[in-house]
């Protein structure tokens, strides 16, 4: 079944509220969306919201590079050589993994709604749900404190707290979230590489009692080193981030035995394949799987659901960017029930284009 047709446009989306990390505060998101549509009407479609100042690329250059002439020789091309075809686009767009994702999951959908099943069993599934963390972002005490509250009323179970900013402030925060809720929240935090070393160890005494589940990138890549000076249980609690783009990063890190858990983001690896090559090298060096998003619309959210699903150490998910939108270019994907998430095991990735 041939390629007829490729298309791609860009849709900047609005956030419900706004929320603020170490680096920035957001208030919208340009998602870059990419539709293939194969000889039988079957359409599949993929998405990037890839972050400048983490992998180098943006919105802007993604959409450009979806209409150049390299991306329009697909159309022709047998969607059963999907595969060769998101490898041929990884080797030509190299170091740009917005664009690579966005070819990547569309084709993954248009396959898998060929096939007529979902990504997740065309890769063998291995979950069939898991807990998701929903995000507060850097705020007071009182803000983080209300904003958990609205969560337990939705039933979600998982906190990912963003920090980053002060150590002290920081932990009080987690203090407080503990004595207001006890052990209802599995409580995570996301520093976004804002501490230095003495900041992460300030913030680690303090919260030695709260019983942190881990902590994403406490600090710049260009300071991994100085983890090493941590006790290996802690460092087993450590998640790679900003420090994990690819599958060349990947083995890096597993070599040097900083991080105990890798979050995988199709933005920084360049979709399900990508994920996958990180996700082989995290197996053999007992390294967990986190999978994480941006803000980022349905479709490329619930690909790293798919991705996730079909991976046996995945331990950990942190894909509630979609969440955050107040509009989206698609509908379904994915149901979350009580605090737990997974596909709706329709075909493709699930998703209805608007």
């Amino acid at each position: 079944m041939k390629i007829k047709s490729i298309s791609a446009y860009k849709k900047n989306l609005a956030l419900q509220k706004p929320y603020t990390i170490a680096r920035e505060t957001i208030t919208d998101v340009e998602n870059v969306f990419f539709e293939v549509e194969l000889e039988n009407g079957i359409k599949g479609i993929g998405a990037a919201n890839p972050a400048p100042e983490v992998v180098g690329e943006g919105p802007d250059q993604t959409f450009q590079n979806l209409q150049s002439e390299f991306v329009a020789d697909m159309i022709g091309k047998d969607i059963r050589q999907f595969l060769h075809l998101i490898y041929t686009a990884k080797s030509h767009f190299k170091n740009l993994p917005g664009t690579q994702a966005a070819i990547d999951i569309a084709l993954h959908d248009a396959f898998g709604k060929f096939l007529d099943i979902p990504v997740v069993d065309f890769y063998g599934r291995h979950h069939r749900k898991l807990l998701t963390s929903v995000t507060i972002g850097i705020k007071d005490v009182k803000g983080t404190i209300e904003e958990a509250s609205e969560y337990q009323k939705k039933k979600f179970k998982v906190l990912k707290v963003k920090i980053g900013l002060d150590a002290e402030s920081d932990a009080e925060r987690i203090i407080k979230l503990r004595e207001k809720f006890g052990v209802h929240f599995i409580i995570r935090v996301d520093a976004n590489t804002g501490y230095d070393f003495d900041q992460l160890r300030a913030f680690l005494e303090k919260t030695k009692k709260e019983n942190v589940e881990l902590i994403e990138q406490p600090m710049k890549p260009s300071i991994d080193k100085d983890l090493q000076a941590l006790p290996e249980e802690v460092r087993k609690k450590l998640a790679a981030d900003e420090s994990l783009k690819n599958e060349r990063s990947a083995l890096k890190l597993s070599q040097e035995n900083l991080y105990g858990i890798f979050n995988i983001k199709l933005m920084k690896c360049g979709g399900i394949a990508g994920a996958h090559e990180i996700a082989t090298i995290a197996k053999p060096a007992n390294i967990d799987l986190f999978w994480g998003c941006n803000d980022e619309s349905i479709v490329s959210i619930t690909a790293a659901l798919h991705a996730a699903f079909s991976c046996p150490h995945t331990k950990y998910l942190d894909l509630d960017g979609s969440l955050d939108l107040a509009e989206d270019a698609v509908s379904g994907g994915f149901a979350i029930e009580d605090g737990y998430m997974f596909p709706n095991d329709k075909p493709g990735l699930g998703v209805e284009i608007l």
